[in-house]
């Protein structure tokens, strides 16, 4: 049995893609998948299944079942821990709510980036699959322009460190 974490992107954020986690959790169920848990009203959901989940398929059955298409970003739960140790900014980070992980599909592509001057205080390190960002004058006051998120691609989210930490406790209550 294999624990999935699923980022949806968009969902809920400013009336926009309006999703209640009982359709969300119930169309992940519809593919078979069990003990599915959502977190917060942002497109978060834990599950485990026997087969190998699919992002493609998520996005479909959601779409579906839901009327709401949003990209998935799949991680598993060894994926998620991952991530979340590889984060070199962790000790920089004094509010957890003020820092994020933006998860991507592929490679990251640092190009986009502002330098450090132009983001100072803000900080933001490229990972293999993450883009970290501590932001200690709060995220709605970033200084990373729009178009360095659409630069991510289209699977791109992100999640702030409290939750990214919720997420994690989840996936390993279910792993246990």
């Amino acid at each position: 049995m294999t624990v999935y974490v699923a980022l949806l992107r968009g969902i809920n954020v400013g009336g926009a893609k309006r999703l209640p986690m009982a359709e969300l959790r119930a169309a992940v169920e519809s593919l078979g998948y069990t003990s599915v848990s959502t977190l917060l009203q942002s497109g978060n959901v834990v599950f485990s299944s026997e087969a190998a989940a699919d992002a493609a398929a998520l996005e479909d059955r959601i779409a579906d079942a839901t009327g709401v298409r949003a990209a998935v970003v799949l991680l598993t739960a060894a994926q998620l821990r991952t991530v979340a140790e590889e984060n070199p900014l962790r000790d920089s980070v004094t509010d957890p709510s003020r820092a994020t992980i933006t998860f991507v599909e592929g490679a990251t592509d640092a190009s986009a980036r502002p330098s450090d001057a132009e983001l100072a205080p803000e900080m933001v390190v490229f990972g293999a699959h993450a883009v970290y960002q501590w932001c200690p004058d709060g995220i709605s006051k970033s200084r990373l322009p729009a178009r360095f998120f659409a630069s991510l691609g289209p699977q791109a989210t992100a999640r702030n460190l409290r939750t990214v930490d919720k997420l994690l406790a989840m996936a390993e209550e279910l792993d246990a």
